[in-house]
């Protein structure tokens, strides 16, 4: 293979590892985007900050996970579209902050007495596949932020330092 012809094959590699990895990046953004936007849509009505059979520590709480969604959507935009830092740090983190909403949304159907609706508002529409729309959006933004991972994760291996024996980076 002449030089010009790999030189050609590496800077193809290196615009499509470019474009899986931004690729990866709109995807943390979609995640980001529902994380901080969906509580404020799912949660400013009649069946939560609005119920009037709410107290008003129960409030308090709805308003501190509303809150968090909006702060962890900032975080994950940020650690996304950081130019600064090792790549790999920045995805770990981005990946990080998409993620805990979610995984504290499925974990809280686990305590004892939840429930996904209330009375009177747990109807046939609030399911899709037979499932909690809860459920659905959490199983799409896990796939999204483990696509993400799968398009950025080829263009990390190439810029992670090679490691000596003792797991140190290496001397060079």
């Amino acid at each position: 293979m002449s030089s010009t012809s790999a030189e050609r094959t590496d800077a193809d590699r290196t615009k499509t590892t470019r474009a899986r990895a931004t690729a990866g990046k709109v995807l943390l953004t979609v995640v980001a985007v529902v994380t901080g936007i969906s509580p404020y849509l799912a949660d400013w009505n009649e069946t939560h900050v609005l119920n009037p059979l709410w107290t008003p520590h129960a409030r308090f709480h709805n308003g501190q996970t509303m809150a968090m969604g909006t702060l962890l959507a900032l975080a994950t935009l940020y650690f996304t579209w950081r130019r600064r830092g090792d790549a790999r740090t920045n995805l770990y983190a981005a990946t990080g902050f998409a993620a805990l909403y979610w995984v504290s949304q499925a974990a809280a159907i686990l305590y004892p007495g939840a429930a996904y609706f209330d009375p009177g508002f747990d109807t046939p529409d609030m399911y899709l596949v037979g499932l909690p729309v809860q459920a659905v959006l959490e199983c799409v933004m896990f796939g999204l932020i483990a696509g993400a991972v799968v398009l950025s994760g080829p263009g990390l291996s190439a810029s992670r330092p090679e490691l000596s024996p003792d797991r140190g980076p290496a001397a060079g």
